[in-house]
């Protein structure tokens, strides 16, 4: 029997360079994710999603920085949800400082999972191995 592993498709949105760096450094020699370019704003991720018009081109996963300017990660997972095209995409926040009102909220508004900021290779790795661990484990189909 032979196993085909798919890549997850993985969308940034960070509006600090240093961070979206360490993010394709840290995670791009991994072979069970494909990073997509990285967005800067809340507003880049919904015109991004709204110019894809087949559904297999859509990310797996989403992850947003809660702090970016014109949309938090919050207010950009609520546009998200508002559109029923995109309820197959899993969306995480993360953040330097995880509160409870901010995991609480983002569960809320239909997000998978928060997570806090890593700050080494390592801290990414785990970061996106908990990352796939859940949404396997809440996908569909």
């Amino acid at each position: 029997m032979t196993l085909t592993h798919t890549k997850k498709k993985i969308l940034l949105a960070e509006d600090d360079g240093d961070d979206r760096d360490f993010f394709a450094d840290f995670l791009g020699d991994r072979t069970d994710i494909e990073l997509l370019p990285s967005l800067t704003t809340g507003v880049e991720v919904i015109e991004y999603l709204d110019g894809i018009s087949l559904p297999e081109l859509l990310p797996d996963i989403i992850i947003l920085d809660q702090n970016m300017p014109k949309m938090t990660g919050l207010e950009t997972l609520v546009a998200i949800r508002s559109d029923e095209r995109f309820s197959p995409i899993n969306v995480v926040i993360y953040s330097t400082y995880v509160g409870e009102e901010l995991a609480v909220a983002c569960l809320e508004q239909g997000g998978t999972l928060v997570k806090s900021k890593p700050v080494s290779k390592g801290g990414y790795n785990e970061m996106m191995d908990d990352i796939l661990k859940v949404c396997k484990s809440i996908s569909v189909g």
